[in-house]
């Protein structure tokens, strides 16, 4: 290692060793921490809950969890992952050097702005990469006892959602890239660190909503005809929509006939011309229309900032 790759190592390798500090204690907790899980099913205590949304409840009557509140710290901390990593590795990356003017002193050296700029970016993202992945796959090994059982997390609680699979990668990826291009536009680098964290804060946030409402990846509508029982729910995600459908498609409230079953909801439906009741969710397997749809977007943005960071390179260093 020498040249512009070994001074890169050389600012950058306290933000490795932390990177690396945070996955080993993050490393030892899942492994102590699913070791109690498994001891926990194991004992028999979870024998008799079953998969699906209802609740189970133990011989004295107290509803059953496993403890599976670290595996959500765990989630919360690859959802943060983007903004940290943008803020305080991205932001500072060419940042510190312009603030400073030590670019000019590296560049005097016959050191080109393209070997400068890809040896500190080509470093951090190797970096980033490897740390957010390893990450996200402690996450599913961890949860993996736990996985949409009613004692343990559900595939669209968001700490599962957005805290596991590839997403997480391309979403730290995305950080790095605004943080590096806010880094190069701003004259100082506690600006830069101030705007990474309100893009890539809000770009965490909007995905979230855009999950809550299903925007980008669409519920499937599930119906049963009369008053048939409903396909049962199991590992759906419910969107809340039900109610009750004409024979022409037109779609109204539960509250149109607010009866569970029997003779009323049958009289009920026929006055009103119902013919059949539904619900919208998103089944299990929607968990990977989520993932990679998530990874197309935040790795699209990400290409696209590191991009714009390429072409910006010579009118501002």
């Amino acid at each position: 290692m020498r040249g512009s790759l070994w001074l890169a190592w050389r600012q950058q390798r306290t933000a490795v060793a932390a990177g690396a500090a945070v996955l080993l204690a993050v490393a030892a907790l899942a492994a102590y921490s699913r070791s109690g899980m498994l001891d926990d099913l194991r004992g028999g205590l979870f024998d008799r809950c079953e998969s699906g949304p209802l609740y189970c409840t133990g011989p004295d009557g107290r509803i059953l969890f496993l403890d599976i509140d670290p595996l959500r710290y765990l989630g919360a901390l690859n959802i943060a992952l983007p903004v940290l990593i943008g803020v305080f590795w991205g932001a500072p990356l060419l940042g510190r050097d312009r603030e400073l003017g030590t670019h000019r002193t590296v560049l005097a050296q016959g050191v080109s702005r393209a070997q400068w700029f890809s040896s500190r970016y080509a470093l951090a993202a190797v970096s980033a990469v490897a740390l957010s992945g390893l990450l996200a796959r402690l996450f599913t090994w961890w949860w993996q006892p736990a996985q949409d059982r009613s004692y343990g997390l559900f595939w669209y609680e968001t700490s599962a959602l957005s805290g596991s699979g590839p997403r997480v990668v391309a979403a730290t990826l995305f950080g790095l890239a605004a943080g590096t291009l806010l880094g190069l536009l701003c004259r100082r680098v506690l600006a830069a660190m101030g705007w990474t964290l309100l893009v890539t804060g809000a770009v965490v946030l909007a995905l979230e909503v855009l999950h809550k409402t299903r925007t980008l990846v669409a519920p499937h509508t599930y119906t049963s005809a009369g008053i048939a029982p409903k396909p049962e729910m199991g590992d759906k995600w419910s969107t809340g929509h039900y109610g009750l459908i004409t024979a022409d498609g037109r779609r109204a409230s539960v509250e149109t006939c607010p009866f569970p079953s029997g003779g009323e909801l049958r009289r009920c439906m026929e006055q009103h011309h119902f013919v059949a009741r539904f619900y919208e969710a998103n089944p299990a397997g929607d968990y990977w229309s989520f993932q990679w749809t998530d990874t197309a977007l935040l790795g699209g943005l990400a290409l696209l900032l590191t991009l714009a960071t390429v072409l910006l390179l010579r009118r501002r260093v």
